[in-house]
Formats: structure tokens, sequence, C-alpha cells
């Protein structure tokens, strides 16, 4: 298994701890899980999955950024 870092902000931190405390999984594996579930698609419904959970998820990011 590889790894990487991903650099977040605190208050991107923060809400990446509330989103997994409140589904009960760590903030990695939530991290991990959404990467994973968007390389699982496809090839070319990627762009497609991945521009759906961007414009579902738009307030989160807001929020998070």
């Amino acid at each position: 298994m590889s790894a990487i870092t991903i650099n977040l902000s605190e208050e991107r931190m923060e809400r990446l701890r509330e989103v997994a405390s409140r589904l009960g999984v760590s903030p990695e594996d939530l991290a991990r899980m959404s990467v994973e579930a968007l390389l699982a698609r496809p090839d070319e419904k990627f762009e497609e999955a991945a521009r759906h959970v961007l414009e579902k998820n738009a307030e989160l990011y807001r929020r998070l950024a």
C-alpha cells in the first residue's frame, strides 16, 4: 500500500474530522474511501463522477476552503 500526504488548513481538517465522526470513521479512512470511490468508477465515467461529487459537495468545499 502506498501513502500520500495532503496539506489541509486547520479549518478544513476540523471539518473533515466532523464529517468523519458523524459517519463513524477516521478522517484518514473518509479521505481514502472518497478517493477509492472516485477511482473505482470506469475511466469514461470518472470525470462525470468527479464533477457530480464536486457539485454535490460544493457547500462543503466552500466551508472547508
